[in-house]
């Protein structure tokens, strides 16, 4: 179990990722938003019109856990998601726009938990029962493998 002290260093994490993804990206082209420097790799866009689909859908897994009974968390095809135009255009303000006040929103949802509701839990369907702190964890673990990400594509963008 997280102290509350690792659970604000954790919660700081979520407020402040959305304006270090929008400085990695804010001033490249579209051309360097939409080209897949890496094999595997999504393109830059992809990734962060990815972090607003998967953290949405963290979102209200953490609602669900909050206010019912070990309810299921149904996972999502995030590759077929990242095909969809939305998801692959190089235009990122709305994307970036949701990312910065989904942040909000989120923020003060942790904060406001009451210490015995950390523990509360969620099924899901792969990776199995899932706790609200063990969600704050996996989240700032997954923007910071993103941040990781769009680095690495940075670094192949410049190469070429």
């Amino acid at each position: 179990m997280l102290t509350n002290d690792q659970k604000e260093a954790f919660i700081q994490q979520i407020a402040q990722f959305p304006a270090r993804v929008a400085e990695l990206v804010r001033d490249l082209s579209t051309e360097q938003l939409t080209t897949m420097y890496l094999p595997g790799e999504w393109t830059i866009a992809q990734n962060v019109h990815h972090l607003v689909d998967s953290h949405m859908n963290s979102y209200v897994r953490c609602k669900l856990i909050a206010t019912e009974h070990n309810p299921p968390l149904k996972p999502y095809d995030e590759h077929a998601w990242a095909q969809f135009p939305d998801a692959s255009t190089a235009d990122l303000s709305a994307s970036l726009a949701l990312l910065a006040n989904l942040h909000v929103r989120w923020v003060m949802f942790w904060r406001s938990l009451p210490d015995d509701a950390w523990q509360r839990t969620g099924v899901h369907a792969v990776d199995g029962p899932l706790t609200l702190e063990q969600q704050l964890q996996n989240y700032v673990a997954h923007g910071r493998a993103h941040l990781e990400q769009i680095g690495r594509v940075r670094a192949a963008m410049r190469k070429e």
